[in-house]
Protein backbone atom coordinates (compact mmCIF):
# COMPACT_ATOMS: atom_id res chain seq x y z
CA UNK A 1 0.00 0.00 0.00
CA UNK A 2 1.23 3.76 -0.72
CA UNK A 3 -0.01 6.78 0.13
CA UNK A 4 -2.37 8.86 -1.60
CA UNK A 5 -2.11 11.62 -3.72
CA UNK A 6 -3.91 13.95 -1.06
CA UNK A 7 -1.19 12.77 1.71
CA UNK A 8 1.75 13.50 -1.36
CA UNK A 9 0.84 16.70 -1.17
CA UNK A 10 0.50 17.46 2.03
CA UNK A 11 3.66 16.00 3.08
CA UNK A 12 5.79 17.97 0.10
CA UNK A 13 3.85 21.55 1.23
CA UNK A 14 5.07 20.49 4.81
CA UNK A 15 8.71 19.71 4.12
CA UNK A 16 8.71 23.01 1.83
CA UNK A 17 7.44 24.88 5.26
CA UNK A 18 10.06 23.48 7.47
CA UNK A 19 12.44 24.23 4.92
CA UNK A 20 11.10 28.17 5.17
CA UNK A 21 10.72 28.17 8.56
CA UNK A 22 13.80 26.37 9.73
CA UNK A 23 12.47 23.71 11.28
CA UNK A 24 12.64 19.75 11.15
CA UNK A 25 9.93 17.43 11.20
CA UNK A 26 9.70 13.17 12.45
CA UNK A 27 10.61 11.37 10.02
CA UNK A 28 8.14 10.22 7.01
CA UNK A 29 9.02 6.70 7.57
CA UNK A 30 8.13 6.61 10.99
CA UNK A 31 4.69 8.01 10.17
CA UNK A 32 4.23 6.53 7.11
CA UNK A 33 5.52 3.10 7.24
CA UNK A 34 3.87 2.44 4.16
CA UNK A 35 5.78 4.68 2.26
CA UNK A 36 7.42 3.81 -1.03
CA UNK A 37 10.08 5.37 -3.24
CA UNK A 38 7.66 6.22 -5.89
CA UNK A 39 5.59 8.28 -2.76
CA UNK A 40 8.55 9.75 -1.99
CA UNK A 41 9.59 10.91 -5.83
CA UNK A 42 5.97 12.72 -5.75
CA UNK A 43 5.77 14.27 -2.75
CA UNK A 44 9.53 15.67 -3.80
CA UNK A 45 7.81 17.32 -6.92
CA UNK A 46 5.26 18.55 -4.45
CA UNK A 47 8.22 20.32 -2.52
CA UNK A 48 9.83 21.73 -5.51
CA UNK A 49 6.32 23.12 -6.97
CA UNK A 50 6.16 24.91 -3.61
CA UNK A 51 9.34 26.03 -3.91
CA UNK A 52 9.25 27.36 -7.58
CA UNK A 53 5.96 29.15 -6.81
CA UNK A 54 6.65 30.51 -3.95
CA UNK A 55 10.34 31.92 -5.13
CA UNK A 56 9.65 32.64 -8.43
CA UNK A 57 12.94 30.59 -9.16
CA UNK A 58 13.46 28.01 -11.42
CA UNK A 59 15.23 24.39 -12.17
CA UNK A 60 19.06 24.12 -13.33
CA UNK A 61 19.79 21.02 -12.57
CA UNK A 62 19.75 18.21 -10.44
CA UNK A 63 21.75 16.18 -8.37
CA UNK A 64 22.39 12.22 -7.24
CA UNK A 65 23.09 11.85 -3.88
CA UNK A 66 24.45 9.13 -1.34
CA UNK A 67 26.59 7.19 -4.25
CA UNK A 68 29.77 6.92 -1.97
CA UNK A 69 30.38 3.77 0.91
CA UNK A 70 31.45 6.64 3.23
CA UNK A 71 28.40 8.40 2.97
CA UNK A 72 26.07 5.63 2.63
CA UNK A 73 28.09 3.92 6.20
CA UNK A 74 27.32 7.21 7.65
CA UNK A 75 23.55 8.26 6.63
CA UNK A 76 22.54 4.43 6.84
CA UNK A 77 20.96 4.66 3.52
CA UNK A 78 22.48 1.99 0.95
CA UNK A 79 20.97 2.89 -2.30
CA UNK A 80 21.13 6.39 -4.40
CA UNK A 81 18.90 9.40 -4.03
CA UNK A 82 18.02 12.57 -6.49
CA UNK A 83 16.74 16.01 -6.24
CA UNK A 84 16.74 18.97 -8.35
CA UNK A 85 18.74 21.75 -8.11
CA UNK A 86 17.24 25.44 -8.33
CA UNK A 87 18.73 28.79 -9.01
CA UNK A 88 18.68 30.15 -5.02
CA UNK A 89 20.79 27.48 -4.36
CA UNK A 90 23.45 28.79 -6.60
CA UNK A 91 26.11 30.35 -4.00
CA UNK A 92 29.21 31.90 -5.72
CA UNK A 93 33.30 30.41 -5.17
CA UNK A 94 35.01 32.02 -2.46
CA UNK A 95 31.63 33.60 -1.20
CA UNK A 96 29.99 33.80 2.40
CA UNK A 97 26.57 31.59 2.87
CA UNK A 98 24.99 32.63 5.72
CA UNK A 99 23.56 29.25 7.81
CA UNK A 100 20.61 31.35 9.49
CA UNK A 101 18.05 31.78 7.21
CA UNK A 102 18.76 29.58 4.91
CA UNK A 103 19.41 26.40 6.76
CA UNK A 104 19.18 24.13 9.47
CA UNK A 105 21.59 21.31 10.10
CA UNK A 106 24.13 21.89 6.95
CA UNK A 107 26.69 19.29 5.74
CA UNK A 108 29.36 19.47 3.23
CA UNK A 109 30.49 17.27 0.30
CA UNK A 110 32.89 17.60 -2.36
CA UNK A 111 31.91 16.48 -5.18
CA UNK A 112 32.51 16.50 -9.16
CA UNK A 113 29.67 18.73 -10.86
CA UNK A 114 29.20 18.53 -14.50
CA UNK A 115 27.45 20.97 -16.96
CA UNK A 116 25.10 19.40 -19.97
CA UNK A 117 26.01 20.86 -23.59
CA UNK A 118 23.16 18.77 -25.09
CA UNK A 119 19.93 17.06 -23.74
CA UNK A 120 19.77 13.98 -21.98
CA UNK A 121 16.92 11.32 -21.55
CA UNK A 122 16.39 7.98 -19.94
CA UNK A 123 16.53 5.20 -20.18
CA UNK A 124 19.44 3.74 -22.10
CA UNK A 125 21.96 6.71 -21.33
CA UNK A 126 25.32 5.22 -20.96
CA UNK A 127 28.52 6.32 -19.85
CA UNK A 128 29.21 7.60 -23.33
CA UNK A 129 25.91 9.26 -23.79
CA UNK A 130 27.18 11.46 -20.77
CA UNK A 131 30.77 12.04 -22.02
CA UNK A 132 29.19 12.96 -25.40
CA UNK A 133 26.41 15.81 -23.91
CA UNK A 134 29.18 17.20 -20.80
CA UNK A 135 30.68 20.37 -21.78
CA UNK A 136 32.61 20.36 -18.80
CA UNK A 137 33.46 19.54 -15.30
CA UNK A 138 34.39 21.16 -12.43
CA UNK A 139 34.87 21.31 -8.41
CA UNK A 140 31.98 21.60 -6.49
CA UNK A 141 31.21 21.94 -2.85
CA UNK A 142 27.44 21.16 -1.89
CA UNK A 143 26.05 21.87 1.28
CA UNK A 144 23.20 19.30 2.21
CA UNK A 145 20.77 19.95 4.81
CA UNK A 146 17.61 17.91 6.13
CA UNK A 147 14.18 18.90 6.82
CA UNK A 148 14.07 15.59 8.88
CA UNK A 149 15.14 15.35 12.91
CA UNK A 150 18.51 14.61 13.36
CA UNK A 151 19.65 13.24 9.98
CA UNK A 152 17.49 9.97 10.98
CA UNK A 153 16.58 9.20 7.28
CA UNK A 154 15.81 6.46 5.20
CA UNK A 155 15.99 6.08 1.08
CA UNK A 156 12.14 7.57 0.98
CA UNK A 157 12.98 10.71 3.61
CA UNK A 158 15.55 11.87 1.98
CA UNK A 159 14.23 11.33 -1.39
CA UNK A 160 11.04 13.08 -0.22
CA UNK A 161 13.51 15.80 0.97
CA UNK A 162 14.72 16.69 -2.43
CA UNK A 163 17.50 14.42 -1.87
CA UNK A 164 18.44 16.78 1.10
CA UNK A 165 19.36 19.52 -0.98
CA UNK A 166 21.18 22.93 0.49
CA UNK A 167 22.95 25.00 -1.24
CA UNK A 168 26.02 24.73 -4.10
CA UNK A 169 29.57 25.90 -5.29
CA UNK A 170 31.62 25.15 -8.34
CA UNK A 171 35.06 26.22 -8.79
CA UNK A 172 36.30 28.93 -10.78
CA UNK A 173 37.96 26.24 -13.25
CA UNK A 174 36.44 23.82 -15.81
CA UNK A 175 37.55 21.03 -17.65
CA UNK A 176 36.59 18.73 -20.97
CA UNK A 177 35.54 15.19 -19.58
CA UNK A 178 37.66 13.89 -22.41
CA UNK A 179 40.90 14.67 -21.17
CA UNK A 180 40.36 14.14 -17.42
CA UNK A 181 40.52 10.61 -16.07
CA UNK A 182 37.53 11.01 -13.74
CA UNK A 183 37.69 7.81 -12.25
CA UNK A 184 41.70 8.16 -10.45
CA UNK A 185 40.81 12.44 -9.62
CA UNK A 186 41.74 12.73 -6.01
CA UNK A 187 40.31 15.38 -3.86
CA UNK A 188 41.79 16.69 -0.36
CA UNK A 189 39.52 18.51 1.83
CA UNK A 190 40.61 20.99 4.48
CA UNK A 191 38.13 22.47 7.12
CA UNK A 192 39.16 26.05 8.77
CA UNK A 193 42.61 24.90 7.14
CA UNK A 194 42.76 21.46 8.54
CA UNK A 195 42.84 18.75 6.08
CA UNK A 196 40.07 16.57 7.28
CA UNK A 197 39.28 13.76 4.38
CA UNK A 198 40.30 12.52 0.95
CA UNK A 199 38.62 10.71 -1.59
CA UNK A 200 38.84 9.67 -5.41
CA UNK A 201 36.18 9.47 -8.29
CA UNK A 202 35.61 6.56 -8.46
CA UNK A 203 33.99 6.62 -4.93
CA UNK A 204 30.74 7.28 -6.46
CA UNK A 205 29.77 4.37 -8.22
CA UNK A 206 32.93 2.92 -9.23
CA UNK A 207 33.14 6.29 -11.70
CA UNK A 208 31.15 9.75 -12.00
CA UNK A 209 30.22 9.53 -15.37
CA UNK A 210 28.54 6.00 -14.02
CA UNK A 211 26.45 7.98 -11.42
CA UNK A 212 25.47 10.89 -14.09
CA UNK A 213 24.31 7.59 -16.34
CA UNK A 214 22.18 6.50 -13.28
CA UNK A 215 20.50 9.36 -12.62
CA UNK A 216 19.54 10.49 -16.13
CA UNK A 217 18.17 6.64 -16.80
CA UNK A 218 16.15 6.81 -13.27
CA UNK A 219 14.72 10.72 -13.69
CA UNK A 220 13.68 9.41 -17.20
CA UNK A 221 12.01 6.51 -15.54
CA UNK A 222 9.42 9.45 -14.34
CA UNK A 223 9.68 11.15 -17.83
CA UNK A 224 11.97 13.97 -16.66
CA UNK A 225 15.13 14.94 -18.49
CA UNK A 226 18.30 16.31 -18.71
CA UNK A 227 18.80 19.58 -20.56
CA UNK A 228 21.37 21.37 -21.85
CA UNK A 229 22.68 23.88 -19.79
CA UNK A 230 22.34 22.36 -16.92
CA UNK A 231 24.43 21.49 -13.70
CA UNK A 232 24.69 17.98 -12.65
CA UNK A 233 26.33 16.93 -9.08
CA UNK A 234 27.13 13.36 -9.55
CA UNK A 235 27.59 12.68 -5.41
CA UNK A 236 30.51 13.05 -2.92
CA UNK A 237 33.58 11.54 -2.64
CA UNK A 238 34.07 11.69 1.22
CA UNK A 239 32.07 11.81 4.37
CA UNK A 240 30.09 14.45 4.89
CA UNK A 241 31.40 17.25 7.24
CA UNK A 242 28.86 19.33 9.50
CA UNK A 243 29.65 22.84 9.41
CA UNK A 244 28.67 25.99 11.57
CA UNK A 245 28.89 29.58 11.46
CA UNK A 246 32.61 30.89 11.16
CA UNK A 247 33.84 27.72 9.26
CA UNK A 248 35.69 27.79 6.05
CA UNK A 249 36.04 24.84 3.73
CA UNK A 250 38.48 24.47 0.69
CA UNK A 251 38.60 21.47 -1.34
CA UNK A 252 41.44 20.72 -3.85
CA UNK A 253 40.56 18.54 -7.05
CA UNK A 254 43.98 17.34 -8.36
CA UNK A 255 44.22 18.50 -12.38
CA UNK A 256 41.06 20.15 -12.23
CA UNK A 257 40.78 23.06 -9.48
CA UNK A 258 39.79 24.42 -5.79
CA UNK A 259 36.42 25.45 -4.29
CA UNK A 260 36.19 27.42 -1.11
CA UNK A 261 32.92 28.08 0.51
CA UNK A 262 32.87 30.44 4.01
CA UNK A 263 30.16 30.34 6.50
CA UNK A 264 28.53 32.83 8.94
Amino acid sequence: MSLSDSQRQTLGEELYKALKDEETIAPLTERFPEIEIEDAYHISQAMLAARLADRGVKVVGKKIGVTSKAVQDMLGVFQPDFGFLTSDMVVENESEVSIKGNMIQPRAEAEIAFLLKEDLKGPGVTEADVLRATECVMPCFEIVDSRIHDWKIKIQDTIADNASCGVYAVGNEKADPNDVDLPNLTVNVYKNGEHISSGQGSAVQGDPLTAVAWLANTLGEFGIPFKAGEVILSGSLVPLEPVVPGDEMHMELSGLGTCTVKFV
